[in-house]
């Protein structure tokens, strides 16, 4: 009988002990969170930013104490960062290689899928309420905008299939984000679901040949999302 007991004490235990709770879509947020499991405090850059807490990569770090600097395009998603978020920095712009003006095909407020791409915007096949002209700007630009001098130990960039363009416009040797996760939106497979990832499109790709020849590691996927350590941070 006691033995009965004291298993079902165990299994209780357990069940919220190893609890775990994901505010990403992907559970980026877990992975990431194991891997600075013993640093108490941290920065992040989240570059597409769109909510403060759901489908949100940061902000379980957010919880334990880590701060950053929070970018989006639409400043309603800003907003809600500045409520819910204080101790980050939370910005409302557009982040590409260059300042220049281009294309913004906007869906609706809040949209996930608002892009800058207009490849993304016609694999999506949604109807577009409007195609806006917005001004971007370089992350380079934007760090110096800051006067950011700090550590960057956690940047993740969701930008609907600019990332490229947000990577060619960071000096990556000169910033050195300790680690790196990415959306990879393969638009050579019909749907974008995980059953259907291709691992070779990947490899081959020029989001994944910048972060190597920048001396990254290519250490996880999920999904869509692409996890990269810095070889200075690899043990």
């Amino acid at each position: 009988m006691m033995n009965k007991f004291f298993n079902y004490l165990s299994i209780y235990k357990r069940k919220f002990k190893y609890k775990k709770i994901s505010y990403s879509l992907n559970a980026v947020d877990l992975i990431i969170n194991y891997i600075f499991k013993d640093q108490v405090a941290g920065t992040y850059i989240d570059v597409g930013a769109q909510h403060p807490i759901s489908n949100n990569n940061t902000y379980l770090l957010y919880k334990r104490g880590w701060n950053g600097i929070n970018i989006d395009l639409d400043k309603k998603n800003i907003n809600l960062f500045n409520i819910s978020r204080p101790k980050d920095i939370n910005l409302n712009y557009a982040i590409s290689d260059k300042e220049s003006e281009t294309d913004l095909f906007f869906y609706h407020d809040a949209s996930p899928i608002n892009t800058l791409s207009k490849n993304v915007s016609s694999y999506h096949k949604a109807k577009i309420k409007e195609i806006r002209k917005i001004k971007t700007f370089s992350l380079n630009t934007i760090m110096q905008k800051i006067n950011f001098t700090g550590t960057i130990d956690y940047l993740n960039i969701d930008v609907e299939g600019y990332e490229n363009k947000v990577l060619a416009g960071f000096d990556l040797k000169k910033y050195k984000p300790k680690i790196i996760s990415v959306e990879f939106l393969d638009l050579e497979i019909n749907k974008l679901q995980f059953k259907n990832n291709n691992l070779s499109n990947i490899i081959s790709s020029h989001l994944y040949k910048t972060l190597i020849d920048n001396n990254y590691f290519f250490i996880n996927w999920l999904h869509g999302d692409l996890i990269f350590v810095h070889k200075d941070f690899r043990d």
